[in-house]
Order: C-alpha cells, then sequence, then structure tokens
C-alpha cells in the first residue's frame, strides 16, 4: 500500500514542472523580435552608410572643418634710401565666445590683460547671446600665448598684422596712418591703400566642439603681401628739417609751422614737415589740428615771395632788363583811396633794387605797366592756384584771380602776393622755374625712374637774371641776410603777409615765408618756409622764416655733399651781363 505523503510529494513536483513550462510560439515570438531589431538596426546602418554617406560627411564638415583668412602682410613705405618709414609686425588678437566663456575666469583674464575686469564683465553680459567679442587686440605674441595657456574655454586667438612707423611723428604728416584693421585712414596710407594692402589667404581646417583647432586641412589660397612704396623723402633732411622747424615754431610761440625741400631738377620733394605733429603709433592725444599737413591742405597769401614772379614776367616781357630804372618816389603810391607804401622811399631803384629791398610800389609799377594778362599768365603758368599732381588727401587747390576780374588795386595788391592764396608745396613749386633755367618741376613724392617733363614758363636767360636778382636778398643791404648759408651762395625771397580776421587784415598777425634756392652758380634746391602768426617782437620773413630756411640749407647741402660755389663774391654790376 502506498505511502499518501509519497504520492502528494509527486503530485506536487508534476504541478511545478507543468507551471514553468514556457510554449514553443511565445520563444518563436520573441527571437523574431530580436531577429528584426537587429535586422533594422543593420539596415539603418546600411542605409547611413552606403546612400547617406555623402550627405552626412557633408553635414559632418559643415560642423567641424571651417574656411578661415589668412592675414595678408601691408607693403612697407620706405624713403628714397630704403630706410623704413611704415613697416607691419605680426601680433594676435584674443576673442572670445561669451557662450562658452566662464565668468568666473573674467577677473583673472583682465588681470592678465592690464584692463578693466568691471568693463570686460559688463560687455560680457551685454554679448551674452552673441558667439563672438573682441577682448583685446595687436598683443605682442608672446603675450598672448601665456595668456591662451591658461586654456580659459571660449578665449582664442588670431593672428593679424600691426603699423608701425618708425619715424614718427617726423613722416606722419606725408606717411599717415592706418586704423586698427590695417585699412588707411590719411596720408600716403589712405591715398595707395589699395598698392599697400595685400590679398588674404584661405585654408581649412578642423575644429572641435570649443573651436579649437584640431588639424589644417590644406591652404585654399595663399596670402599676397601688399606692394611696397618707395618715396622721394631723404629721412636724414627730414629729420633736420622738423628739427630745425619744430625749434624755430616753440621760439616764436608761432600757430604753425611748415617746410618743403624740392630737389628743382626732378621735383623730388627731399622733406615736407609741419609743425604741430602727432605720433601715429600712440593715439592717445591725437587731435584734429595735429594731423593737418599744413604744406598741402592749408592756404596762405604769399606776400612779398610773389615779386620775383612779377619782375620775371617784365624781363620776360622784353621790355625791362635788371638794370631798367623805376621811380618809387615819393615812397608810396595812392589807389583807391588805399596807400601803397615802402619801408623808406628808395627813390629810383632798378629792377634788382626792387628784389633787394622789396619794393612794394616798384613791383606795383611794373604790373600796371606790363597789365593783369601778362602777369596772371606768369602766375597761373607757374602753377600756382592750382593743385600739384600728388594727388594727396585733402590737398587744397589754391586761389588766383582771373584777369578780367582785377581793378587796378586788385593788380597792384596781386603784384606783390595778396588777393591770391597758394600752399607751401605750390610755392616751392612754382619756384622751381627760377633754379631750373626756366621750366617748372612738378612735384612728387612716390620715387620713380621716369623723368617727368617740366614746362618752360620763361627763358633760361631771365631765370638766371632772377637767380642772380634773388641772391643780393641774402647779401647786406637785403631782407634775407639770415638766410645765408657759409660756404654757398644762395638766394630767395621774405615775405611777410598780414592775416585776414573777420574785420579784414589784422594789423598784429602775420605769416611769415621766405622761398630760396640754392647754390646759385648750380641750382639744386629750392626750400619754402612758413610760420604762421610768430609772437613777439620779431615777425618778419626775414627774421623768422629766413633764418630758418638758412640752417636747413646748410644742413642739405652737407649732408648731399654737394660742393661749395666756386665764387662767393657778387656785385650787382654783374646782373646786367
Amino acid at each position: 500500500m502506498a505511502n499518501p505523503r509519497t504520492k502528494k510529494a509527486a503530485a506536487s513536483a508534476k504541478t511545478s514542472t507543468t507551471a514553468y513550462s514556457i510554449p514553443v510560439w511565445r520563444f518563436a515570438l520573441v527571437l523574431c523580435v530580436f531577429v528584426s531589431l537587429i535586422a533594422l538596426v543593420a539596415g539603418r546602418m546600411g542605409y547611413l552608410h552606403l546612400v547617406q554617406q555623402s550627405f552626412l560627411a557633408a553635414q559632418g564638415e559643415r560642423r567641424m572643418v571651417r574656411e578661415e583668412s589668412i592675414a595678408a602682410v601691408r607693403g612697407d613705405i620706405k624713403d628714397r634710401n630704403g630706410e623704413a618709414l611704415a613697416v607691419s609686425s605680426p601680433v594676435m588678437s584674443l576673442w572670445l565666445n561669451p557662450k562658452l566663456f566662464d565668468a568666473s575666469n573674467a577677473k583673472q583674464l583682465a588681470s592678465s590683460l592690464g584692463i578693466s575686469s568691471k568693463r570686460l564683465i559688463r560687455r560680457l553680459k551685454r554679448n551674452k547671446n552673441q558667439g563672438f567679442m573682441y577682448v583685446k587686440r595687436h598683443l605682442p605674441p608672446e603675450l598672448a600665448q601665456k595668456i591662451l595657456a591658461n586654456k580659459f574655454s571660449g578665449l582664442f586667438a588670431e593672428t593679424e598684422y600691426r603699423r608701425f612707423y618708425p619715424a614718427s611723428s617726423v613722416t606722419a604728416h606725408v606717411v599717415g596712418m592706418t586704423n586698427i584693421d590695417g585699412k588707411g585712414q590719411e596720408g600716403l596710407e589712405l591715398a595707395y591703400d589699395d598698392w599697400l594692402q595685400g590679398s588674404p589667404g584661405q585654408q581649412r581646417v578642423v575644429k572641435d566642439l570649443l573651436g579649437n583647432v584640431i588639424k589644417q586641412l590644406n591652404v585654399s589660397a595663399i596670402a599676397k603681401p601688399g606692394n611696397d612704396l618707395k618715396l622721394t623723402l631723404d629721412l636724414r633732411l627730414q629729420y633736420l628739417a622738423y628739427r630745425e622747424l619744430k625749434a624755430a615754431v616753440q621760439a616764436h610761440k608761432a600757430n604753425w609751422g611748415s617746410a618743403v625741400l624740392l630737389d628743382a631738377r626732378n621735383g623730388d620733394i627731399l622733406a615736407l614737415v609741419n609743425r604741430p605733429s602727432y605720433n601715429p603709433n600712440n593715439r592717445a592725444k591725437l587731435t584734429p589740428k595735429s594731423m593737418r599737413n599744413r604744406a598741402l591742405t592749408d592756404m596762405i597769401e604769399p606776400g612779398s615771395t610773389m615779386k620775383a614772379f612779377t619782375v620775371a614776367a617784365s624781363l620776360k616781357d622784353g621790355k625791362y632788363t635788371p638794370d631798367s630804372v623805376i621811380n618809387t618816389s615819393p615812397g608810396y603810391l595812392r589807389i583807391k583811396r588805399k596807400t601803397i607804401r615802402d619801408h623808406t622811399n628808395y627813390g629810383a631803384i632798378n629792377l634788382t633794387k626792387i628784389i633787394t629791398k622789396s619794393s612794394n610800389v616798384g613791383v606795383a609799377k611794373l604790373a600796371h605797366e606790363m597789365g593783369a594778362e601778362k602777369l596772371w599768365t606768369m602766375l597761373h603758368s607757374a602753377k600756382l592756384g592750382q593743385a600739384t599732381a600728388l594727388g594727396f588727401p585733402g590737398e587744397a587747390v589754391g586761389k588766383l584771380p582771373y584777369p578780367q576780374s582785377l581793378d587796378k588795386l586788385g593788380l597792384t595788391t596781386l603784384s606783390f602776393g595778396y588777393g591770391l592764396a597758394v600752399t607751401p608745396l605750390q610755392l616751392a613749386q612754382a619756384y622751381t622755374a627760377f633754379a631750373n633755367k626756366g621750366c617748372v618741376q612738378e612735384a612728387r613724392l612716390i620715387l620713380t625712374n621716369a623723368q617727368v617733363p617740366c614746362d618752360q614758363i620763361m627763358p633760361a636767360s631771365v631765370a638766371k637774371n632772377m637767380t642772380e636778382m634773388l641772391e643780393t636778398v641774402t647779401q647786406k643791404g637785403g631782407t634775407g641776410t639770415r638766410a645765408k648759408v657759409e660756404g654757398y651762395r644762395v638766394g630767395g625771397k621774405t615775405g611777410t603777409s598780414h592775416k585776414v580776421g573777420k574785420g579784414g587784415y589784422q594789423d598784429s598777425e602775420y605769416t611769415a615765408i621766405f622761398a630760396g634756392i640754392a647754390p646759385i652758380s648750380d641750382p639744386r634746391f629750392v626750400l619754402v618756409v612758413v610760420i604762421d602768426q610768430p609772437q613777439g617782437q620779431e615777425y618778419y620773413g626775414g627774421e623768422v622764416a629766413a633764418p630758418v630756411f638758412g640752417r636747413i640749407m646748410e644742413e642739405a647741402l652737407r649732408t648731399l655733399q654737394i660742393a661749395p660755389d666756386q665764387s662767393q663774391d657778387f656785385h650787382v654790376a654783374e646782373v646786367s651781363q
């Protein structure tokens, strides 16, 4: 007889086995689901790899591969001897992505750069939704690398070029300057901006999520540097002219001053300086007044320096010689309720002494004799009242009244330099006619091998007579004796013109001028010096401008090793020979 406990246990075991068995159909269903999922994933991978491969690759490149610009170095500006006047040096500019930058690092970053942390934080808040913000530009590369070593998230650097001017304020008005982006803003930097700036290059790089460059793929375009610009300036002469002009402006407490030195043979501008000036390397104290290139932008009434052209027009007319006598008694001339005076009654004097003594009455009578048309023709052919061929930004055109508009008084004042307006450069250019055998040589700043043709405005014989007459101005009894240069024969003409104010010509405000040439035996240089509103007891051109002319001309002649004149003796009687 079976044990009841044994039967119960067997029954229980049978029930348990039946409860944990898995139906075949359920297993098959799960297996099918897994196989389907694997097939789906494999199919998707195959689809993406085979069908969408090019699309996905392009999308990946969009997010990781970038086209970057390669900065091009700007061309150098040099003087005639190859001395650098403007160069570009590599610098680094730091920028950041405010979205990625941790603001808690702002104080440390600002301290490293020497900038205000409060200002940087304010800028970060203001640009928090932007992806780009400059932190500081044009840093020395070593400083930028030191800051980048801190590995601030979102902080990046780019290579740029900064313009540097070795001669600083000495050449500032000629060379000009660029802005922070390397675009010309003043002077030749502006006039020749297209010539100087190069063509930037292009490269493809791979960047990570934070914008760091991982790899350079290729360079699609090589950066091409800009073209160099070689000027006619001689930096040695530029320095000495600037030094003498600066000293004169300070000594006489003048408003401003300019000096222009030309090579009369080819029109090369060897020196062109102005005071006040500015430092293009440090623009913290930049003012519009100091930026004016007054030798080209400011117009003056040239005063008695025009008497040389009035006398030259008379000689060209053929009715006069240097020995022709003009009666200037009683030392004044009454025209339309205006009195034209000389410093004293010179009486009957020849044309040479009219230049020597700077007689207003003498040149006025010459002008009346020849007429307005002939005087105007001489002045116009000398390119007075006309812009030069430099193409310099902001250059003044000048003013020369037409002969039809000149009455008797207008013709009189024009004969000794009133009623017209010229720049110091135009005046220097006009005086090349006396130094260049009667031929006006166009001024130029860019050094080329091409010879610019000159305009013959008077016979060579007239020009020779004029140079000899102008020499008497610097000799005993002349108005410009302070312009003399030891060992050389020099000539020129003083000018002292009243300034124009609200109520007309001012009795106590003057412009002192000296225009001259050297050496007389073989004229080479023309130099014009203008000192505006000198203060104190001395204000005449012979007292203020002539000494500056003498010092600059002396150093120019010796620096360029021009041989002294064979004979320094000169007698007025020789003029007629």
